[in-house]
């Protein structure tokens, strides 16, 4: 298959072309390099794509038409993954206009151009975020999602909306893929896990909000790349699904978790609850076991300890550790 992959230098794109590509598959990836953290990064993680021959890179902004009508017109695409967009519930709600104009105008212009170049076959990159505020229960697919907390959950939202009704209009099939605190090696720098990594690698003080109970659902890179890919594989209609590790832990446990690979003590800045943060996400993988036979593979301590691995092979290599 040709797969227009967006948002394909990010974390997660870079993580599933090396994937694609060994499948045999054709990549064309589309990425702006933004600076919602150092673009520096994204080229590097594209380092790992110069064994493969089947890709290509095109650099720009989804939000560009006559560029998504160039590349739809200069290759047979048989389907779309769209990763592209700006992360992060902190960070949108200080500038708000940016997320809907780039997660939600720009699936818009990504689909028009999909529908003029007759691609029908959609696999998105959504959020568990767009279930709102919950304290309890497993977050299943049919529950409520009109509550969101925060303009990046808000945008998410619209974005499957926006995609539901070119169902709907037009016939694309399309999963949405509701992913849950994906994390693993290569992750943004701003998230949680990658920072108190370095934080405690460097004696600095981990900030925590609320009182460390809040929980979430962590979901290993390599879980959420098999599910993406059998979603390629599989995208027919559309749906919902949830790609989570179905076993949330604490804020502070986490920071334990990390304490015990790292073989370092946290000390801990305690502030109030951040507005648009959630206290809680719990993935129900039922259907995602259904229709992709997804099951993740890799538990936490596993995956937080190859991150740790990553940290200190890469910052020893550079002399930052001792």
């Amino acid at each position: 298959m040709t797969i227009l992959l967006t948002g394909g230098a990010g974390f997660i794109g870079s993580t599933l072309t090396p994937c694609l590509l060994t499948q045999g598959h054709t990549v064309l990836i589309v990425d702006n390099f933004n600076d919602s953290y150092d673009p520096a990064l994204k080229r590097q993680n594209m380092l790992a794509l110069r064994r493969f021959s089947n890709w290509r890179l095109y650099e720009g902004d989804i939000r560009n038409q006559p560029l998504l009508d160039q590349i739809f017109r200069a290759n047979a695409v048989d389907v779309v993954v769209h990763l592209a967009g700006l992360a992060g519930v902190r960070p949108s709600l200080l500038n708000p206009a940016a997320y809907y104009d780039h997660n939600l105008n720009g699936t818009s212009v990504l689909l028009d151009a999909m529908r003029t170049a007759n691609v029908d076959r959609l696999v998105f990159a959504s959020s568990s975020s767009v279930y709102g505020e919950r304290t309890r229960g497993s977050f299943r697919e049919t529950d409520r999602t009109d509550e969101p907390m925060s303009p990046y959950a808000l945008s998410k939202r619209a974005a499957e909306l926006l995609c539901h009704q070119h169902y709907r209009l037009y016939g694309l099939n399309a999963y949405c893929l509701r992913l849950f605190t994906v994390y693993g090696p290569r992750q943004r720098p701003d998230m949680a896990i990658s920072r108190f990594i370095h934080q405690l690698h460097t004696d600095q003080p981990l900030t925590l909000y609320g009182d460390g109970r809040s929980q979430r659902d962590y979901t290993y890179v390599d879980d959420v790349v098999g599910g993406i890919v059998r979603a390629i594989e599989r995208v027919d209609g559309f749906d919902y699904i949830n790609l989570g590790g179905a076993s949330p832990i604490s804020l502070i446990g986490l920071v334990r978790l990390l304490e015990g690979l790292t073989n370092r003590r946290a000390t801990i800045d305690w502030l109030p609850d951040q507005p648009g943060d959630v206290p809680y996400t719990h993935a129900d993988i039922q259907k995602a076991r259904h229709l992709l036979d997804y099951q993740p593979a890799t538990d936490l301590i596993t995956g937080l300890g190859e991150m740790v691995r990553q940290y200190e092979q890469t910052n020893a290599c550079a002399g930052v550790l001792a």
